[in-house]
């Protein structure tokens, strides 16, 4: 089981204040221009930003919002160019980290992640060093209180789906990425929400974490996730919910 998966699911249920979501659209924007520009402005023939584009209107973005920053993507609007930047690292206990950013300034955001790495634990690595440990699959999130397992199985392996685990307080829905859409479109038909959604870095093995350990390695992911450049953080940690929930309480 996913302890990363267990604190994106807890974090989003307090991600509701205004100011937490203002930073979730800064995020959700730069992912749409990325997409954009690197794919093209058409959702249609470019799977990333459909993608983007469905992980913003999940968090209400305004319409406006995402056709601006199409065309930013796209150089019909002037704006920042982001530079992507993905970094690999350990944190406590030896847990394998992914770090996907968005920048203008790559050095900076790179020294800037070094420090944070450092302050909470961590450390960076060489390129490969950790990647091997993570693979590229659709990760939808579904609470239990929405759909039994068996029914859950019906809907999703007919879809494309490789595999349901149990995750808590909910379900861990995993499919190769091409199959994800069609997948969290059959979640959607049959009256279901996930609580997230996205294709992501799914670890191929988990380190359990306990203590001050989880701790620690907790505040180094929040801590990763608040900066302003970061998109997404993938880890390969396992806690306990209720440590999550003590951690996520305490602020």
């Amino acid at each position: 089981m996913s302890g990363h998966s267990k604190w994106a699911t807890i974090k989003h249920k307090k991600a509701a204040a205004d100011a937490r979501r203002g930073k979730i659209f800064t995020k959700l924007i730069r992912e749409i221009t990325i997409a954009a520009r690197l794919g093209g402005g058409d959702p249609d023939s470019n799977p990333r930003l459909r993608a983007a584009i469905a992980a913003a209107k999940a968090e209400n973005m305004p319409s406006e919002n995402i056709q601006r920053a199409i065309l930013r993507g796209t150089g019909q609007l002037e704006g920042e160019q982001y530079e992507e930047v993905r970094l690999e690292g350990y944190g406590p206990g030896g847990v394998g980290l992914l770090i996907e950013a968005a920048t203008t300034n790559r050095n900076r955001t790179i020294s800037e992640i070094r420090h944070l790495m450092s302050r909470y634990g961590g450390s960076l690595a060489e390129s490969g060093a950790v990647g091997w440990m993570f693979q590229r699959k659709g990760d939808l999130m579904i609470p239990k209180e929405q759909v039994d397992e068996d029914r859950l199985l019906a809907i999703v392996l007919d879809a494309g789906a490789e595999d349901v685990r149990d995750d808590g307080s909910s379900w861990e829905v995993l499919c190769p990425p091409e199959a994800f859409e069609t997948v969290r479109e059959a979640i959607q038909a049959a009256g279901l929400k996930p609580s997230s959604a996205e294709v992501a870095w799914v670890p191929q093995s988990y380190v359990k974490l306990t203590g001050s350990t989880a701790q620690q390695m907790l505040r180094l992911i929040e801590a990763l996730e608040e900066h302003d450049d970061v998109q997404h953080v993938y880890s390969n940690f396992d806690i306990d919910e209720s440590e999550i929930q003590a951690a996520v309480a305490a602020g």
